[in-house]
Protein backbone atom coordinates (compact mmCIF):
# COMPACT_ATOMS: atom_id res chain seq x y z
CA UNK A 1 0.00 0.00 0.00
CA UNK A 2 2.82 2.14 0.86
CA UNK A 3 4.09 1.94 -2.62
CA UNK A 4 0.82 2.60 -4.23
CA UNK A 5 0.80 5.76 -2.29
CA UNK A 6 4.18 6.60 -3.59
CA UNK A 7 3.53 6.10 -6.65
CA UNK A 8 0.15 8.12 -6.33
CA UNK A 9 2.51 11.14 -4.94
CA UNK A 10 4.93 10.98 -7.82
CA UNK A 11 1.93 10.90 -10.09
CA UNK A 12 0.49 14.59 -9.39
CA UNK A 13 3.65 15.86 -7.94
CA UNK A 14 4.17 17.67 -11.61
CA UNK A 15 2.14 20.55 -11.88
CA UNK A 16 1.63 19.58 -15.55
CA UNK A 17 -0.35 17.21 -14.30
CA UNK A 18 -2.37 19.08 -12.32
CA UNK A 19 -3.46 21.60 -14.71
CA UNK A 20 -3.69 18.95 -17.35
CA UNK A 21 -6.34 17.65 -14.74
CA UNK A 22 -8.19 20.55 -13.73
CA UNK A 23 -8.64 21.83 -17.32
CA UNK A 24 -10.17 18.24 -18.17
CA UNK A 25 -12.33 18.49 -15.47
CA UNK A 26 -13.71 22.19 -16.36
CA UNK A 27 -13.74 20.84 -20.06
CA UNK A 28 -15.47 18.13 -19.23
CA UNK A 29 -18.12 20.43 -16.50
CA UNK A 30 -18.66 23.04 -19.59
CA UNK A 31 -19.27 19.81 -22.05
CA UNK A 32 -22.21 19.02 -19.45
CA UNK A 33 -23.28 22.67 -19.43
CA UNK A 34 -23.50 23.11 -23.17
CA UNK A 35 -25.42 19.27 -23.30
CA UNK A 36 -28.02 20.57 -20.73
CA UNK A 37 -28.33 24.08 -22.60
CA UNK A 38 -29.35 22.54 -25.67
CA UNK A 39 -31.70 20.00 -24.30
CA UNK A 40 -33.36 22.84 -22.29
CA UNK A 41 -33.59 24.96 -25.89
CA UNK A 42 -35.74 21.92 -26.74
CA UNK A 43 -38.15 21.69 -23.91
CA UNK A 44 -38.10 25.64 -24.17
CA UNK A 45 -38.89 24.90 -28.13
CA UNK A 46 -41.81 22.11 -27.04
CA UNK A 47 -43.39 24.32 -24.84
CA UNK A 48 -43.92 27.11 -26.99
CA UNK A 49 -44.90 25.07 -29.65
CA UNK A 50 -47.80 23.72 -27.35
CA UNK A 51 -49.03 27.44 -26.91
CA UNK A 52 -48.73 28.44 -30.17
CA UNK A 53 -50.33 25.42 -32.12
CA UNK A 54 -53.31 26.18 -30.14
CA UNK A 55 -53.61 29.83 -31.26
CA UNK A 56 -52.56 28.85 -34.40
CA UNK A 57 -55.48 26.59 -34.99
CA UNK A 58 -58.15 29.60 -33.37
CA UNK A 59 -56.47 32.34 -35.42
CA UNK A 60 -56.96 29.66 -38.83
CA UNK A 61 -60.66 28.56 -37.91
CA UNK A 62 -61.24 32.35 -37.09
CA UNK A 63 -60.33 33.48 -41.06
CA UNK A 64 -61.24 30.37 -43.02
CA UNK A 65 -64.05 28.47 -41.69
CA UNK A 66 -65.95 28.77 -44.54
CA UNK A 67 -62.93 26.83 -46.75
CA UNK A 68 -61.31 23.79 -44.90
CA UNK A 69 -59.10 23.27 -48.14
CA UNK A 70 -57.44 26.82 -47.55
CA UNK A 71 -57.34 26.24 -43.67
CA UNK A 72 -55.54 23.61 -44.26
CA UNK A 73 -52.99 25.16 -46.60
CA UNK A 74 -51.80 26.95 -43.94
CA UNK A 75 -52.41 25.07 -40.96
CA UNK A 76 -49.16 23.24 -39.53
CA UNK A 77 -49.30 20.06 -37.17
CA UNK A 78 -46.54 19.78 -34.64
CA UNK A 79 -44.52 16.19 -34.61
CA UNK A 80 -41.47 16.04 -31.52
CA UNK A 81 -38.84 13.99 -31.13
CA UNK A 82 -38.42 14.20 -27.62
CA UNK A 83 -34.49 13.89 -26.23
CA UNK A 84 -33.13 11.58 -24.11
CA UNK A 85 -31.70 13.05 -21.14
CA UNK A 86 -28.26 11.19 -21.93
CA UNK A 87 -28.41 13.29 -25.68
CA UNK A 88 -26.58 16.16 -23.67
CA UNK A 89 -24.22 14.17 -23.15
CA UNK A 90 -23.99 13.13 -26.70
CA UNK A 91 -25.60 15.42 -28.78
CA UNK A 92 -25.04 13.38 -32.29
CA UNK A 93 -27.45 14.43 -35.15
CA UNK A 94 -29.65 16.31 -32.55
CA UNK A 95 -27.90 19.45 -33.46
CA UNK A 96 -27.83 18.99 -37.30
CA UNK A 97 -31.50 17.78 -37.74
CA UNK A 98 -34.50 19.07 -36.11
CA UNK A 99 -36.21 17.42 -33.72
CA UNK A 100 -39.56 19.69 -34.21
CA UNK A 101 -41.50 19.18 -37.31
CA UNK A 102 -44.35 21.41 -38.20
CA UNK A 103 -46.02 20.02 -41.29
CA UNK A 104 -49.00 20.88 -43.11
CA UNK A 105 -50.99 18.00 -45.32
CA UNK A 106 -48.95 19.38 -48.43
CA UNK A 107 -46.50 17.06 -50.10
CA UNK A 108 -44.68 16.06 -47.19
CA UNK A 109 -41.16 15.74 -49.24
CA UNK A 110 -40.96 19.25 -49.86
CA UNK A 111 -41.27 19.56 -45.85
CA UNK A 112 -39.10 16.59 -44.82
CA UNK A 113 -35.59 18.20 -44.65
CA UNK A 114 -37.00 21.41 -43.20
CA UNK A 115 -33.99 22.36 -40.82
CA UNK A 116 -33.96 25.91 -38.53
CA UNK A 117 -32.14 28.29 -39.66
CA UNK A 118 -28.51 27.79 -37.35
CA UNK A 119 -25.61 29.44 -37.74
CA UNK A 120 -23.12 27.22 -40.56
CA UNK A 121 -19.67 27.94 -38.27
CA UNK A 122 -21.34 26.63 -35.15
CA UNK A 123 -22.15 23.11 -37.09
CA UNK A 124 -18.95 23.19 -39.08
CA UNK A 125 -17.44 23.63 -35.22
CA UNK A 126 -19.91 21.09 -33.33
CA UNK A 127 -20.36 21.19 -29.63
CA UNK A 128 -18.20 20.57 -26.64
CA UNK A 129 -20.30 18.06 -25.17
CA UNK A 130 -19.15 15.22 -22.61
CA UNK A 131 -18.12 12.58 -25.22
CA UNK A 132 -16.19 15.05 -27.29
CA UNK A 133 -14.32 15.26 -24.08
CA UNK A 134 -13.98 11.86 -23.44
CA UNK A 135 -13.06 10.74 -26.91
CA UNK A 136 -11.24 13.54 -27.98
CA UNK A 137 -9.24 15.04 -24.57
CA UNK A 138 -9.11 11.79 -22.74
CA UNK A 139 -6.40 9.95 -24.38
CA UNK A 140 -3.98 13.47 -24.60
CA UNK A 141 -4.68 13.22 -20.44
CA UNK A 142 -3.47 9.78 -20.95
CA UNK A 143 -0.96 10.22 -22.32
CA UNK A 144 0.52 13.18 -20.65
CA UNK A 145 0.70 10.87 -17.50
CA UNK A 146 1.70 7.92 -19.16
CA UNK A 147 4.61 8.97 -21.87
CA UNK A 148 7.38 9.19 -19.07
CA UNK A 149 6.43 6.25 -16.79
CA UNK A 150 9.50 4.36 -17.34
CA UNK A 151 11.68 7.23 -19.44
CA UNK A 152 11.71 9.44 -16.39
CA UNK A 153 13.53 6.35 -14.37
CA UNK A 154 15.85 6.18 -17.02
CA UNK A 155 16.30 9.95 -17.74
CA UNK A 156 17.10 10.50 -13.60
CA UNK A 157 19.54 7.16 -13.65
CA UNK A 158 17.07 5.20 -11.08
CA UNK A 159 16.10 2.50 -13.60
CA UNK A 160 19.18 0.57 -12.85
CA UNK A 161 18.51 1.00 -8.67
CA UNK A 162 14.63 -0.01 -9.73
CA UNK A 163 16.06 -3.33 -11.69
CA UNK A 164 17.98 -4.22 -8.29
CA UNK A 165 15.37 -3.72 -5.92
CA UNK A 166 12.32 -4.35 -7.21
CA UNK A 167 11.22 -8.14 -8.08
CA UNK A 168 9.54 -7.63 -11.33
CA UNK A 169 10.40 -4.82 -13.34
CA UNK A 170 6.68 -5.23 -15.24
CA UNK A 171 4.75 -5.29 -11.82
CA UNK A 172 6.90 -2.14 -11.05
CA UNK A 173 5.55 0.05 -14.21
CA UNK A 174 1.76 -1.92 -14.40
CA UNK A 175 1.53 -0.68 -10.69
CA UNK A 176 2.62 2.93 -11.74
CA UNK A 177 0.34 2.88 -15.35
CA UNK A 178 -2.42 1.21 -12.68
CA UNK A 179 -2.23 4.44 -10.31
CA UNK A 180 -2.85 6.62 -12.95
CA UNK A 181 -5.61 4.83 -14.76
CA UNK A 182 -7.41 4.81 -11.34
CA UNK A 183 -6.76 8.83 -11.38
CA UNK A 184 -8.05 9.19 -14.32
CA UNK A 185 -11.52 6.99 -13.46
CA UNK A 186 -12.34 8.63 -10.54
CA UNK A 187 -12.04 11.79 -12.40
CA UNK A 188 -14.46 10.18 -15.48
CA UNK A 189 -16.68 8.93 -12.54
CA UNK A 190 -17.21 12.30 -11.19
CA UNK A 191 -18.12 13.89 -14.48
CA UNK A 192 -20.95 11.37 -14.85
CA UNK A 193 -21.64 11.98 -11.66
CA UNK A 194 -22.06 15.49 -12.49
CA UNK A 195 -23.75 14.96 -15.07
CA UNK A 196 -26.27 13.23 -13.36
CA UNK A 197 -27.34 16.20 -11.02
CA UNK A 198 -27.26 19.11 -13.97
CA UNK A 199 -28.99 16.62 -16.51
CA UNK A 200 -31.24 15.05 -13.99
CA UNK A 201 -30.17 11.54 -15.73
CA UNK A 202 -31.44 8.40 -14.41
CA UNK A 203 -29.33 5.56 -13.44
CA UNK A 204 -30.25 2.85 -16.02
CA UNK A 205 -28.63 0.29 -18.46
CA UNK A 206 -27.90 3.32 -21.04
CA UNK A 207 -25.66 5.34 -18.30
CA UNK A 208 -23.91 2.49 -16.80
CA UNK A 209 -22.76 1.24 -20.28
CA UNK A 210 -21.77 4.85 -21.09
CA UNK A 211 -19.17 5.10 -18.06
CA UNK A 212 -18.26 1.32 -18.94
CA UNK A 213 -17.25 1.74 -22.33
CA UNK A 214 -15.84 4.98 -21.92
CA UNK A 215 -13.37 2.86 -18.75
CA UNK A 216 -12.76 0.22 -21.01
CA UNK A 217 -11.74 3.23 -24.04
CA UNK A 218 -9.13 5.17 -21.42
CA UNK A 219 -7.85 1.51 -21.01
CA UNK A 220 -7.00 1.33 -24.49
CA UNK A 221 -5.25 4.08 -24.86
CA UNK A 222 -3.46 2.97 -21.74
CA UNK A 223 -2.53 -0.19 -23.27
CA UNK A 224 -1.31 2.19 -26.15
CA UNK A 225 0.98 3.65 -23.53
CA UNK A 226 2.15 0.67 -22.44
CA UNK A 227 3.29 -0.56 -25.83
CA UNK A 228 5.06 2.54 -26.64
CA UNK A 229 7.13 3.01 -23.29
CA UNK A 230 8.17 -0.45 -23.74
CA UNK A 231 10.88 0.26 -26.53
CA UNK A 232 12.68 2.37 -23.26
CA UNK A 233 13.04 4.96 -25.95
CA UNK A 234 13.29 8.92 -24.42
CA UNK A 235 10.29 10.81 -22.85
CA UNK A 236 10.46 13.45 -26.55
CA UNK A 237 10.06 9.98 -28.30
CA UNK A 238 7.42 8.56 -26.42
CA UNK A 239 5.51 11.72 -26.21
CA UNK A 240 5.38 12.39 -30.16
CA UNK A 241 5.07 8.96 -31.20
CA UNK A 242 2.00 9.00 -28.72
CA UNK A 243 0.51 12.04 -29.89
CA UNK A 244 0.93 10.98 -33.91
CA UNK A 245 -0.89 7.52 -33.04
CA UNK A 246 -3.70 10.26 -31.55
CA UNK A 247 -3.50 12.36 -34.67
CA UNK A 248 -3.55 9.11 -36.58
CA UNK A 249 -6.96 7.74 -34.88
CA UNK A 250 -8.56 10.45 -34.04
CA UNK A 251 -8.42 13.01 -36.62
CA UNK A 252 -7.10 11.60 -39.55
CA UNK A 253 -8.54 8.27 -39.86
CA UNK A 254 -12.14 9.32 -39.24
CA UNK A 255 -11.60 12.10 -41.65
CA UNK A 256 -10.46 9.98 -44.43
CA UNK A 257 -13.12 7.03 -44.00
CA UNK A 258 -15.81 10.22 -44.22
CA UNK A 259 -13.84 10.97 -47.33
CA UNK A 260 -14.41 7.54 -48.71
CA UNK A 261 -17.56 6.66 -47.58
CA UNK A 262 -18.70 10.06 -49.01
CA UNK A 263 -17.03 9.21 -52.51
CA UNK A 264 -18.52 5.25 -52.10
CA UNK A 265 -22.01 6.07 -51.27
CA UNK A 266 -22.27 9.61 -53.55
CA UNK A 267 -26.42 10.64 -53.20
CA UNK A 268 -27.12 12.55 -56.29
CA UNK A 269 -30.90 10.71 -55.24
CA UNK A 270 -30.82 13.86 -52.76
CA UNK A 271 -30.97 16.30 -56.07
CA UNK A 272 -33.12 14.09 -57.65
CA UNK A 273 -35.76 13.61 -55.16
CA UNK A 274 -36.03 17.79 -54.97
CA UNK A 275 -36.59 18.32 -58.54
CA UNK A 276 -38.65 14.81 -59.02
CA UNK A 277 -40.94 15.94 -56.20
CA UNK A 278 -40.95 19.44 -57.62
CA UNK A 279 -41.79 18.53 -60.89
CA UNK A 280 -44.17 16.32 -59.69
CA UNK A 281 -46.27 18.93 -58.52
CA UNK A 282 -45.47 22.01 -60.85
CA UNK A 283 -45.97 20.56 -63.92
CA UNK A 284 -49.45 19.52 -62.63
CA UNK A 285 -50.36 22.95 -63.11
CA UNK A 286 -50.02 22.60 -66.61
CA UNK A 287 -51.12 18.83 -66.98
CA UNK A 288 -54.86 17.59 -67.68
CA UNK A 289 -56.69 17.76 -64.17
CA UNK A 290 -58.31 14.26 -65.04
CA UNK A 291 -54.95 12.85 -65.21
CA UNK A 292 -54.46 14.36 -62.05
CA UNK A 293 -57.15 12.96 -60.29
CA UNK A 294 -56.85 9.41 -61.89
CA UNK A 295 -53.62 9.26 -60.63
CA UNK A 296 -54.88 10.61 -56.81
CA UNK A 297 -57.28 7.57 -57.08
CA UNK A 298 -54.85 5.26 -58.39
CA UNK A 299 -53.48 5.95 -54.84
CA UNK A 300 -56.39 6.61 -52.84
CA UNK A 301 -58.68 4.60 -54.42
CA UNK A 302 -61.43 5.14 -51.47
CA UNK A 303 -61.90 8.48 -52.42
CA UNK A 304 -62.99 8.26 -56.34
CA UNK A 305 -66.56 8.36 -54.81
CA UNK A 306 -65.71 12.13 -55.19
CA UNK A 307 -65.86 12.20 -58.93
CA UNK A 308 -63.41 13.97 -61.25
CA UNK A 309 -63.75 17.47 -61.28
CA UNK A 310 -62.23 19.55 -63.90
CA UNK A 311 -63.82 22.76 -64.49
CA UNK A 312 -62.08 25.72 -62.74
CA UNK A 313 -60.51 25.13 -59.42
CA UNK A 314 -61.34 22.64 -56.63
CA UNK A 315 -59.38 21.43 -53.63
CA UNK A 316 -59.63 18.01 -54.32
CA UNK A 317 -57.55 18.65 -57.87
CA UNK A 318 -55.19 20.53 -55.81
CA UNK A 319 -54.38 18.09 -53.08
CA UNK A 320 -54.14 15.31 -55.87
CA UNK A 321 -51.40 17.72 -57.20
CA UNK A 322 -49.75 17.59 -53.89
CA UNK A 323 -49.73 13.97 -53.51
CA UNK A 324 -48.27 13.74 -56.75
CA UNK A 325 -44.98 15.83 -55.68
CA UNK A 326 -44.73 12.36 -53.34
CA UNK A 327 -45.82 9.58 -55.53
CA UNK A 328 -43.71 11.01 -58.87
CA UNK A 329 -40.49 10.91 -56.79
CA UNK A 330 -40.58 7.75 -54.19
CA UNK A 331 -38.43 5.77 -56.32
CA UNK A 332 -36.05 8.25 -55.25
CA UNK A 333 -36.94 8.52 -51.97
CA UNK A 334 -36.30 4.90 -51.67
CA UNK A 335 -33.02 5.60 -53.32
CA UNK A 336 -31.88 8.26 -51.09
CA UNK A 337 -32.98 6.63 -48.02
CA UNK A 338 -31.40 2.82 -48.83
CA UNK A 339 -27.91 5.24 -49.60
CA UNK A 340 -28.23 6.86 -46.48
CA UNK A 341 -28.51 3.13 -44.49
CA UNK A 342 -25.73 1.87 -46.62
CA UNK A 343 -23.27 4.64 -45.10
CA UNK A 344 -24.70 3.92 -41.96
CA UNK A 345 -24.04 0.56 -41.89
CA UNK A 346 -20.48 1.09 -43.34
CA UNK A 347 -19.56 3.66 -41.15
CA UNK A 348 -20.94 0.80 -38.39
CA UNK A 349 -18.70 -1.86 -40.25
CA UNK A 350 -15.29 0.37 -40.50
CA UNK A 351 -15.79 2.00 -36.63
CA UNK A 352 -15.93 -1.69 -35.15
CA UNK A 353 -11.92 -1.76 -35.69
CA UNK A 354 -11.45 1.96 -34.59
CA UNK A 355 -11.99 2.49 -30.64
CA UNK A 356 -12.35 5.83 -31.20
CA UNK A 357 -15.23 6.08 -33.99
CA UNK A 358 -17.02 2.91 -32.49
CA UNK A 359 -17.41 4.65 -29.28
CA UNK A 360 -18.92 7.44 -31.05
CA UNK A 361 -21.59 5.53 -32.93
CA UNK A 362 -22.25 3.80 -29.68
CA UNK A 363 -22.95 6.81 -27.87
CA UNK A 364 -25.29 8.66 -29.79
CA UNK A 365 -26.78 5.14 -30.33
CA UNK A 366 -27.61 4.75 -26.35
CA UNK A 367 -28.81 9.01 -26.53
CA UNK A 368 -30.97 8.40 -29.41
CA UNK A 369 -29.17 10.72 -31.42
CA UNK A 370 -27.88 8.27 -34.43
CA UNK A 371 -28.65 8.72 -37.57
CA UNK A 372 -30.66 5.71 -38.09
CA UNK A 373 -32.65 6.82 -35.36
CA UNK A 374 -32.88 10.07 -37.21
CA UNK A 375 -33.81 8.41 -40.13
CA UNK A 376 -36.73 6.50 -37.92
CA UNK A 377 -37.73 9.93 -36.76
CA UNK A 378 -38.10 10.54 -40.60
CA UNK A 379 -40.05 7.77 -41.30
CA UNK A 380 -42.44 8.80 -38.34
CA UNK A 381 -43.42 11.92 -39.21
CA UNK A 382 -44.10 10.41 -42.64
CA UNK A 383 -46.72 8.33 -40.76
CA UNK A 384 -48.30 11.38 -38.85
CA UNK A 385 -48.12 12.95 -42.23
CA UNK A 386 -50.29 10.07 -43.85
CA UNK A 387 -52.70 10.07 -41.14
CA UNK A 388 -53.26 13.68 -41.10
CA UNK A 389 -54.31 13.54 -44.68
CA UNK A 390 -56.77 10.43 -44.21
CA UNK A 391 -58.28 12.38 -41.53
CA UNK A 392 -58.92 15.51 -43.62
CA UNK A 393 -59.32 14.32 -47.32
CA UNK A 394 -62.53 13.55 -46.94
CA UNK A 395 -63.74 16.79 -45.31
CA UNK A 396 -62.12 18.78 -47.45
CA UNK A 397 -63.82 16.97 -50.05
CA UNK A 398 -67.01 17.07 -48.70
CA UNK A 399 -67.18 20.76 -48.25
CA UNK A 400 -67.12 20.47 -44.62
CA UNK A 401 -66.63 23.53 -42.70
CA UNK A 402 -63.54 24.21 -40.33
CA UNK A 403 -66.01 24.72 -37.32
CA UNK A 404 -67.26 21.22 -37.82
CA UNK A 405 -63.32 19.32 -36.64
CA UNK A 406 -62.86 18.63 -33.29
CA UNK A 407 -59.32 21.24 -33.05
CA UNK A 408 -58.99 20.06 -29.61
CA UNK A 409 -57.66 16.56 -30.37
CA UNK A 410 -54.66 18.14 -32.42
CA UNK A 411 -51.78 18.00 -29.83
CA UNK A 412 -48.40 18.03 -30.49
CA UNK A 413 -47.78 14.61 -31.22
CA UNK A 414 -44.80 12.40 -29.81
CA UNK A 415 -42.20 10.14 -31.85
CA UNK A 416 -40.52 7.43 -29.28
CA UNK A 417 -37.13 6.76 -29.76
CA UNK A 418 -36.01 3.48 -29.49
CA UNK A 419 -32.93 3.39 -27.73
CA UNK A 420 -29.89 0.94 -28.94
CA UNK A 421 -28.88 -1.20 -26.60
CA UNK A 422 -26.18 -4.18 -27.84
CA UNK A 423 -23.94 -4.18 -25.05
CA UNK A 424 -21.99 -7.36 -26.12
CA UNK A 425 -21.73 -5.92 -29.92
CA UNK A 426 -20.33 -2.26 -28.12
CA UNK A 427 -17.89 -4.44 -25.53
CA UNK A 428 -16.17 -6.61 -27.69
CA UNK A 429 -14.18 -4.07 -30.57
CA UNK A 430 -12.56 -2.19 -27.55
CA UNK A 431 -11.94 -5.82 -25.83
CA UNK A 432 -10.24 -6.92 -28.90
CA UNK A 433 -8.47 -3.17 -29.94
CA UNK A 434 -6.67 -3.69 -26.55
CA UNK A 435 -5.99 -7.59 -26.67
CA UNK A 436 -4.28 -6.78 -29.37
CA UNK A 437 -2.38 -4.10 -28.21
CA UNK A 438 -1.11 -5.79 -25.21
CA UNK A 439 -0.19 -9.09 -27.56
CA UNK A 440 2.16 -6.67 -29.35
CA UNK A 441 3.56 -5.46 -26.23
CA UNK A 442 4.76 -8.82 -24.82
CA UNK A 443 7.58 -9.63 -27.04
CA UNK A 444 8.71 -5.96 -25.60
CA UNK A 445 8.57 -6.96 -21.97
CA UNK A 446 11.21 -9.02 -22.33
CA UNK A 447 13.42 -5.68 -23.08
CA UNK A 448 12.46 -4.07 -19.87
Amino acid sequence: MMLYKLFLKQCIRSKEVWISLLLIVMLGIVGIIIGNNHLKKQQDAIAEVKTYQEQHFDRQVSLHNDDLGLLLYYAKFAYINPLNPLAGLSIGQADVNPTIKRITIKTFEAQKYDTDLINPMSLQSGNLDLSFVIIYLFPLLVIVMAFNVISEETETGTWRLVAIQTRSKLKFIISKLLIRLMLLYVILIFLFLVSKLILNLVFNAAFFWMVGLSMLYIFFWFAISFFVISFKKTSGFNALLLLSVWLVLIILLPAGINAYISSKYPVPEALNTAIAQRDGYHVKWDTDKLATIQKFYKHYPQFEKYGYPTEGFNWLWYYAMQQMGDDDSKEEQEALGEKIKLREEASRRIASVIPNMHLQLVFNQLAGTSMSQQMKYLEGTHAFHEKLRLFFYPKIFDGKHADTVDWSQFKPAYHQTEVISKPIRGIIPLLIASGIVILLSIPMIRRL
